[in-house]
């Protein structure tokens, strides 16, 4: 296991524009290539969080997945963030996982914010997804899924005795700024309790709806500490997390030995 570095793209997503946000992310993230081993894009990166942006959702061979993949090859880097996609079991909130292998893995949104009737829109996932990158255990999950602690449970993987099954959380949300303090807050919870690291990428901007988002994308060590915290505005900041304090940390305080057992039921 080796340091990684990790690029959070924090931006200002245009409103039901898919082209328009793929140039604009396009863009953003073209200067990484060679500095960076995984880029982190916000929730729903081509449309912003809309529930009208259903009537748009691409497939997985539409042009989104192409562009995703392309941006991998292209910059030597794992790319990630999530979107629209229509399949023949409904319209998910899927995030995508692509790397320069041409490998593309997936998780849909688990827990679907009913505040805003997306359960009325699109349908649930199922799966608790974590990918292997670079050396790295990477579990993946989507904005409100940071509220519910347990889908997000570090446990031991079979895989590799005594060791958690992931070593990074990654959020990738539209977050609005009216509950930044949950946000942030969480963001830290999820990374003490599960002694992991956490990046939480948002994005910036007021939507078509009228919600105004801050940001506040940050990259968390697993005792909580910001390594990265970006302000209200347009950033892309590469962070390296480093491999062997998290396995220092986790060989002197090893908190999940005294974990509860549990599976997860629908």
């Amino acid at each position: 296991m080796h340091n990684l570095r990790v690029s959070l793209v924090q931006g200002e997503t245009r409103w039901h524009d898919p082209a328009g946000n793929r140039d604009y992310y396009g863009e953003l993230i073209a200067p990484l290539h060679g500095i960076t081993d995984l880029i982190v894009l916000p929730e729903t990166f081509t449309s912003g969080f809309s529930n009208e942006a259903i009537g748009n959702a691409e497939t997985m061979d539409g042009p989104t997945v192409a562009w995703i993949r392309e941006q991998a090859a292209k910059l030597n880097a794992a790319v990630t963030g999530s979107v629209q996609l229509r399949t023949e079991a409904g319209v998910f909130n899927r995030m995508l996982f692509a790397t320069p292998d041409g490998n593309l893995a997936h998780y849909d949104k688990r827990h679907l914010f009913s505040f805003a009737r997306e359960h009325e829109r699109y349908a649930a996932g199922h799966d608790r997804v974590s990918v292997e990158w670079r050396g790295w255990r990477i579990l993946l999950q989507v904005c409100y899924d940071l509220r519910f602690p347990v889908f997000s449970r570090n446990r031991f993987n079979v895989e590799r005795p005594g060791l958690p099954d992931y070593d990074l959380a990654l959020y990738v949300a539209n977050w609005p700024s009216a509950r930044s303090y949950p946000w942030k807050t969480l963001l830290r919870a999820r990374a003490i309790e599960n002694l992991s690291y956490v990046v939480g990428v948002n994005r910036v901007g007021t939507d078509g709806l009228g919600l105004h988002y801050s940001g506040d994308s940050a990259a968390i060590d697993f005792l909580g500490h910001p390594l990265s915290e970006a302000a209200d505005e347009e950033v892309v900041s590469t962070m390296l997390l480093q491999a062997a304090p998290l396995v220092e940390h986790r060989a002197k305080f090893p908190a999940m030995l005294d974990g509860d057992a549990f599976a997860l039921k629908d």
